[in-house]
């Protein structure tokens, strides 16, 4: 059989002149780590930190039916979008079950949909197949191959983006965006990111990729502490805390229904309304370790007495708690806040508490 090449970031020169270490992820091969994940994510938390996130995907789509088909393939209300709006929204089947979660910016002329790593052709077909389904007059374009994404986060990203945009960028409000130029190159500028801290992602063409990244000067981040800062925060991964094959869920159960507009139509909008009336059996939640281990993607959540009640999705050693964090899915009855339970490591029940997230304020 062929074997398939990894995807290639338009900065991987760059990455490997910092002596980056690699890691496929997503189909595509990115940087894990450039020195210590530790390093990385305290100049995150303390300073600022820059990510290369070419790898998430791309489509953008125009026309006139470009928002009623945007609004009918994601949970979030698009319809009331505003120009320079972003929303976080799910993607979900007709059962209700999350495929996966995505930011859709409202830009001029044009909604920017971006998919998670490895899912853009997916929901370009899907975009295309519904659209066609529908009756409905828009182009949907692949753009992931023809354009470079960086974030920069932190408390000194402002700063940052500040001397290389223009002021639009720095004017904008959590969850906005603008057209605008960063060290020269035009490109779109959003006030989002995936760290819990302040931060910007810029959009940028691929050839133009250098170029804006050398324009941040910080700490350069990998995958590793793009991890660790996200569990710190109990956001989502998709195709580990969710995903429609090993894990499928919902937006209640992944406690994400803030992103579920039930007054709009999209697919899987009737079963989400009936999930809503009557309720989940198990909740998406955190966990912390009151013993030495750390909780690790699959470990059983027993309760004190050994009943399985659950299991861990992601897990780490929190670097700015110093303790062992979890995520996972529990029983109902045992998703309250202090709730004792035990993780298995190894077929040794560790005591653990569930705790609400985000880990850190």
């Amino acid at each position: 059989m062929p074997v398939t090449m990894p995807r290639q970031s338009p900065l991987r020169g760059a990455h490997e002149a910092l002596g980056a270490r690699f890691t496929t992820f997503g189909g595509w091969e990115m940087p894990v780590e450039y020195g210590t994940i530790r390093a990385e994510h305290a100049a995150v938390r303390e300073a600022a930190g820059k990510f290369d996130v070419s790898h998430m995907g791309q489509l953008v789509v125009t026309g006139p039916d470009a928002g009623a088909l945007t609004d009918r393939l994601v949970t979030c209300d698009v319809g009331s979008m505003a120009e320079g709006d972003a929303r976080y929204g799910l993607i979900t089947d007709e059962a209700g079950v999350i495929l996966d979660d995505t930011i859709v910016y409202r830009r001029a002329g044009d909604y920017l949909v971006i998919p998670n790593a490895g899912h853009d052709a997916e929901m370009a077909d899907r975009w295309t197949t519904h659209r066609d389904a529908w009756g409905l007059d828009a182009a949907v374009e692949n753009a992931t191959e023809s354009l470079a994404m960086v974030a920069v986060q932190g408390p000194d990203a402002a700063a940052l983006v500040g001397e290389a945009a223009d002021e639009a960028a720095t004017n904008l409000t959590h969850m906005h965006a603008t057209a605008t130029t960063v060290a020269g190159v035009e490109g779109f500028v959003a006030r989002t990111g995936y760290t819990g801290e302040d931060g910007f992602e810029v959009v940028c063409p691929a050839a133009d990729a250098e170029t804006v990244w050398a324009a941040f000067d910080c700490q350069p981040c990998g995958l590793g502490a793009r991890d660790t800062l996200r569990t710190e925060m109990g956001y989502l991964l998709s195709g580990q805390d969710f995903d429609p094959e090993t894990e499928p869920r919902n937006p209640y159960e992944a406690d994400v229904a803030f992103a579920v507009a039930l007054d709009t139509e999209f697919v899987g909008r009737d079963a989400l309304a009936a999930v809503a009336e009557g309720g989940v059996d198990e909740r998406f939640v955190g966990l912390v370790l009151d013993e030495r281990g750390v909780p690790r993607h699959g470990y059983d959540v027993t309760d004190p007495d050994g009943r399985s009640i659950g299991h861990v999705t992601s897990g780490t050693m929190s670097p700015t708690l110093g303790e062992p964090i979890g995520l996972g899915y529990v029983e109902a009855a045992a998703a309250e806040p202090g709730t004792d339970v035990r993780v298995v490591i190894r077929d040794d029940p560790k005591r653990a508490t569930v705790r609400a997230t985000p880990f850190i304020t």
